[in-house]
């Protein structure tokens, strides 16, 4: 079993940056796949990226902008989010499976959630 919370999130104005960082519990967090996804209001939870040990997956609308990174000693995954656009706003969810995909169903456990909010 794993548990995941999310931190860092926030408001900030267009062109700016937020980090977020996702700290599990659990063991073994080295060995998951460590994932980001997004869900705007009215919208469906929509792949950001995805980190299993050097190998990395961008969702097109983040990749150059966004940076996932982790640190396996502190059991904490980063979203590095830079030059962030109002289509940016959304619920921000950290997930941990064992497969480096882009579909949520993949995954097997979540955070709660966390507010970033881009405004023009």
């Amino acid at each position: 079993q794993v548990q995941l919370v999310e931190s860092g999130g926030g408001q900030v104005q267009a062109g700016g940056s937020l980090r977020l960082s996702c700290a599990a519990s659990g063991r073994a967090f080295s060995s998951y796949v460590m994932g980001w996804f997004r869900q705007a209001p009215g919208k469906e939870r929509e792949f950001v990226a995805a980190m299993s040990g050097s190998y990395t997956l961008y969702a097109s609308s983040v990749k150059d902008r966004f940076t996932c990174s982790r640190d396996n000693a502190k059991s904490t995954v980063y979203l590095q989010m830079n030059s962030l656009k109002p289509e940016d706003t959304a619920v921000y969810y950290c997930a941990a499976g064992f497969i480096p995909t882009r579909t949520s169903k993949d995954y097997n456990y979540w955070g709660q959630g966390i507010q970033v909010t881009v405004s023009s």
